[in-house]
């Protein structure tokens, strides 16, 4: 009997949100990546200051943050344990993308939707899909 197969549907529901979320994070970064400077001029003082003053390092967790997220929430699909991994280097490199978001509080003005994105939907997802992978590791669903 495969042990793996008996998933409920909120298996489903949680890994393809945070496929959907990780795919919309890649989407994020490259276009951060690649926009124009009056792209740039566009946005919030705020988002202008964390896209424009953003060292490389905390480029890099980003970069990790999305990049091992989607590949992890594609991992979780396939019902493999491996995920795990992925999932918990999504989690680190959030927590590094958001260094400077706590150093900024201070200094620029963050909108409540800006406050709530980055200082809570987003590490709060990504330490759910750790925890929910975990969970299910330990209930033996995935191989």
């Amino acid at each position: 009997m495969n042990q793996t197969a008996g998933v409920s549907w909120h298996f489903w529901l949680i890994a393809i949100v945070g496929l959907v979320w990780n795919a919309m994070g890649i989407l994020n970064f490259l276009w951060q990546l690649t926009m124009s400077p009056e792209a740039l001029a566009a946005l919030s003082e705020a988002q202008q200051a964390l896209i424009a003053d953003r060292p490389a390092w905390v480029t890099l967790g980003f970069a990790v943050a999305v990049f091992a997220g989607t590949f992890g929430c594609v991992l979780l699909l396939m019902k493999k344990k491996i995920a795990l991994l992925y999932l918990t280097l999504s989690l680190l490199g959030v927590l590094v993308s958001m260094i400077p978001v706590f150093g900024m509080m201070g200094s620029v003005q963050f909108t409540t939707f800006e406050r709530l994105m980055y200082l809570v939907a987003t590490p709060l997802l990504a330490a759910l899909l750790v925890w929910y992978t975990r969970r299910l590791i330990a209930q033996g669903k995935l191989a």
